[in-house]
């Protein structure tokens, strides 16, 4: 059973207009809780299902998109988004693609930076715990047993290309795209036998690796939704057009 310690507002504001003048896209305040992390029923990777407890912490309502990391790379001189020349994947409000772990991170550490607040990337336990939507036993972010249940199914199932995210994608905690749209780097490194020995409270991953955790579906799959217990990981210097990301920061 999925227990919050707080009660969860669904108010979300638009834009927020942090201390530096610098806008970022709506944050949702997900409240400290426990959960069931994994599936047993799912990949070996996914067992043990174990209980976990986190903290307090925010997500952003969606991923973060090419006119906010443009930002970034204006003001840093970063490389741009690798794949910008291509129309499917240069619109303003779609998710960036083809950023790797690293620069992910330096996108997190510099808006940080910015804006005074620790954004960064989520750990593999917040960013399930986040898709749960606030709910336990399911393997969407939806009700149903089946992915077809999603309102956003049929508009989204043969789609060649990330979308701009919309409200029909939205779970119980108002975070849309979080079972498709692109997959989304996390902070851990990857270990397939990790949960056999995870704590319980805020695991955060093995110490070290050769491959990055990522977690949610992807445009570029015959089968565009994932469970949200499903696992994921590669190289962090990879730029593939169907990863993203998406900013957390710990806290209320």
């Amino acid at each position: 059973m999925y227990r919050a310690r707080t009660s969860w507002s669904s108010s979300l504001s638009r834009r927020n207009v942090l201390k530096s003048g610098l806008a970022v896209g709506a944050l949702a305040s997900l409240p400290a809780g426990e959960f069931l992390m994994g599936n047993d029923n799912g990949r070996p990777d996914e067992r043990p299902a174990h209980r976990v407890s986190l903290g307090p912490f925010r997500a952003a309502v969606s991923p973060v998109s090419n006119a906010d990391y443009a930002r970034f790379v204006t003001a840093t001189g970063a490389p741009p988004a690798p794949f910008l020349g291509d129309e499917r994947f240069s619109a303003p409000g779609q998710p960036v693609v083809g950023v790797s772990w690293h620069e992910a991170v330096a996108y997190c550490d510099w808006l940080a930076g910015q804006t005074g607040t620790p954004f960064r990337l989520p750990t593999e336990a917040e960013r399930e715990y986040a898709a749960r939507g606030g709910a336990e036993g399911r393997d969407w972010p939806w009700p149903g047993t089946d992915v077809s249940a999603s309102p956003a199914f049929a508009a989204l199932a043969t789609l060649a290309r990330p979308h701009e995210p919309t409200e029909s994608c939205a779970n119980g905690f108002g975070l849309r795209c979080m079972a498709e749209n692109v997959h989304e780097w996390c902070l851990d490194w990857y270990d397939a036998e990790y949960y056999a020995h995870s704590p319980s409270d805020q695991p955060s991953g093995p110490s070290s690796g050769t491959r990055k955790t990522s977690r949610g579906g992807a445009w570029r799959h015959s089968q565009k939704f994932t469970r949200v217990a499903a696992r994921s990981a590669i190289d962090p210097s990879f730029h593939y057009s169907d990863y993203g990301f998406r900013i957390y920061a710990t806290g209320a």
